[in-house]
Parts: C-alpha cells; sequence; structure tokens
C-alpha cells in the first residue's frame, strides 16, 4: 500500500473566531500524494507546539547537538495575546515555515507525526456553531466599551467574562453587556453553571464592598474568605467564618494564582460591578424557572451542615481520635443550651453503662434546620 504524505501546504489567510473565546485560526488547504486535497484550521499556538514535538523527536536536525545540523526551520513563540496585526503580518512567516517543512527528507517530512498534524479533522469540517442568546431586558450602556440592547434583540457571545461582563455582537454592534440581561435560546439552564461546592475555594479580596441588599456581605480590602458558588452574572456566594452572602467576583483573587495584567479598556469597565441577574425582571422570559436563584437560606443552612459534618464550625474545636463523639446538633460552646447527660456525677464524670442524652439544639438552630415551607408555617403563626 503506497505511503501517504502531505505534497504542498497552501495558506489562503485566516478566520477569527468567537467560540468558545475569541481567538484567530489560519485556513491551510492541504494537498496529499494521492491528489486529495482538504482544508484545515489550525491556530498559531497549535502550530507552535507541533514544532516543538518535531524538534524534541529529531534533535539532530533540530540542531540540539550541533548547531550546524539543523534543517528544521525556526518558528517564533506565540506572543502572550495575538491581536489581528500579529496574526496577519504572521503568515509570511508560516508559509515559508511549511514549505521548507514539506521538502525537508522524507523521515521527517513523511513522518506519522507530521502528517496527523495536518490530517482532516471533524471540527475542520463542521467548525463549532456559537449559542444564540436573547436579550431579557433593555439596557442602556454607563461607558463607551458597552452597547444598548433592546428587549428580544438576539446577540452572539464573543467573550463570557467570570466578573458577569460579556462581550457581544448585537447586528453591527459589539460591546460589553452584563450577563444578567441575557439568556441562552437552546435551554432554560445555563449549562456553564456549576453546583455549588460548600468545601470552598480560598480568594483574597481585592476591592472593598458595602452590602446592598440583605443576601450581600461587607467585606474589607485584603479578607480571605471561601467561595462556594460561581454565577454567571458576576456575583459569588461567598462565605466568611459563619456567614455566606453574594459578592462581586471582580473584586475577588484566587489564592496561589499569578493575577494578569489587566488592559485600560478592562480597567476602566470594570470600575463597578454588572447588575444582578435577580434584579432583572422579565415575565415574557422563557426561562424564568430555570433561572430561579437558591435562597441564602438554604445556601446557609447546607454550609453549616457541611462544616459540621467536618468538624470545621467556626469555635468548635476539631473532632479528634480521642474525642467523645458528639451530637452534630451541639451548637458552638452553648453551654446555657446543653443539658447534661443523664447519669452524670456531681464531679462531671458520666457513669458507666449510663446512656448519652443528645443535647437540645436552640430554637435558632431548630429553624435553620428546617426546610423554607416549614419556616414560612412558623413565621405565620407568630405572627398570629
Amino acid at each position: 500500500m503506497e505511503e501517504t504524505y502531505v505534497r504542498h501546504v497552501e495558506f489562503l489567510g485566516f478566520e477569527k473566531r468567537f467560540f468558545p473565546s475569541q481567538h484567530y485560526v489560519y485556513m491551510l488547504m492541504v494537498k496529499w500524494n494521492n491528489l486529495s486535497e482538504k482544508l484545515i484550521y489550525r491556530g498559531y499556538p497549535e502550530i507552535y507546539t507541533f514544532h516543538k514535538s518535531l524538534m524534541e523527536m529529531f534533535p539532530i536536525e533540530a540542531g540540539d547537538i550541533d548547531k550546524k545540523d539543523r534543517i528544521i526551520p525556526a518558528l517564533p513563540a506565540p506572543k502572550w495575546l495575538d491581536s489581528q496585526k500579529s496574526t496577519e503580518t504572521r503568515q509570511s512567516t508560516l508559509a515559508e515555515y511549511c514549505h521548507s517543512l514539506i521538502n525537508l527528507p522524507p523521515k521527517i517530512s513523511h513522518c506519522q507525526l507530521v502528517c496527523n498534524f495536518f490530517k482532516v479533522r471533524p471540527e475542520d469540517e463542521n467548525p463549532p456553531a456559537q449559542q444564540p442568546y436573547r436579550v431579557i431586558a433593555d439596557y442602556s450602556k454607563t461607558s463607551k466599551y458597552e452597547i444598548n440592547l433592546l428587549t428580544g434583540d438576539f446577540v452572539e457571545i464573543v467573550e463570557k467574562s467570570p466578573n458577569g461582563w460579556w462581550f457581544c455582537q448585537c447586528d453591527t454592534k459589539r460591546g460589553w453587556v452584563p450577563a444578567s440581561y441575557l439568556e441562552p435560546l437552546d435551554g432554560p439552564e445555563e449549562p456553564e453553571e456549576a453546583d455549588p461546592n460548600y468545601a470552598g475555594e480560598i480568594y483574597i479580596t481585592t476591592k472593598a464592598y458595602k452590602a446592598a441588599q440583605d443576601d450581600e456581605l461587607t467585606l474589607e480590602t485584603g479578607e480571605t474568605i471561601e467561595v462556594i458558588h460561581k454565577l454567571l452574572d458576576g456575583w459569588w456566594v461567598v462565605r466568611k467564618g459563619e456567614e455566606t452572602g453574594h459578592f462581586p467576583s471582580m473584586f475577588l483573587h484566587k489564592t496561589g494564582e499569578k493575577k494578569e495584567m489587566e488592559s485600560e479598556e478592562n480597567v476602566t469597565r470594570r470600575q463597578t460591578p454588572p447588575p444582578r441577574r435577580s434584579t432583572i425582571r422579565n415575565a415574557q422570559s422563557i426561562h424564568g424557572k430555570g433561572r430561579k436563584g437558591i435562597s441564602q437560606n438554604t445556601y446557609r443552612r447546607n454550609s453549616r451542615r457541611f462544616l459540621l459534618q467536618k468538624g470545621d464550625w467556626p469555635n468548635q474545636p476539631r473532632k479528634t481520635s480521642n474525642d467523645a463523639p458528639q451530637s452534630p446538633l451541639q451548637e458552638r460552646k452553648n453551654g446555657d443550651n446543653i443539658p447534661k447527660p443523664a447519669g452524670s456525677s456531681p464531679g462531671g464524670e458520666l457513669k458507666k453503662g449510663a446512656p448519652l442524652i443528645p443535647p437540645r439544639p436552640s430554637p435558632e438552630l431548630i429553624m435553620e434546620r428546617c426546610t423554607e415551607n416549614t419556616c414560612k408555617k412558623v413565621s405565620v403563626r407568630k405572627s398570629n
């Protein structure tokens, strides 16, 4: 069976893609020795990764042993952030690189690594489609980097930022808009929005924020908190000690990660958090049920239950192998609320064989452990 290999690569230009985020890909017409021709799309970082693998596979021809033996062409490393201008000017360099590569000795130009890289892929024949979004309420821009939107407009998402600002295109207009004003057309749920993680991730506040609503937290700069739910509108649910509440994610930085430099444009538009999803009302929205948020009581109750089970409840000693088992309903050192176990002696020691009576929880903790329906019924009875 005849060996299949690439005999020519022709550059046709480049494309700007907006999914899953904005990036550029080169269009390459690959001609094979069996006279077939296939159009493929490759990004520059992927081309450079292939180039590095080729250098490692052929160290002599790469000049690693003796520089005078190098025959594999050079390729500049990708920039930290590609722009349309750099993508355009790089075309001639890549065209020369591919021409030199295909004309290398067969042991290199016909090797499996080269053939696999230029082989057509499913995504080359069916590029990923963008998910359309509908605007659920009128929005008036507050800076030159944003765009105005009207209820019912359809937009395409260019970039989704975790701080709740999304870069969109609506007809010929392009700019930043709050994610809370948009809803997907394909389904009532946002597939990117994960479930709460009550174990939490450690973050540090980079800017102070004073709560404007009852379910938000007031925090100062430099405080360490735990993020338990990352919401797409940019308002994450965080835990500070025993308190939970919403906090703008743009004022948070994950510990241990290097903070990226922000452009002047990003700094300008990030002065204020975007509107919260819960503040946007639209009775015509088909996703009202899917967008129903978790109540703050539910966040608080589940967070406390998780910490109690883990033994990390604030002001409560951690469990050790020598500690006697305690009821999970025992409050944090609330001596007035915890009756002495039956059968205890005046000295405080338990009689042998005496059963342990679990401590009675406080009324406040009972209310927190109850379901929301039970809490509502109790509140109605108290008011009467």
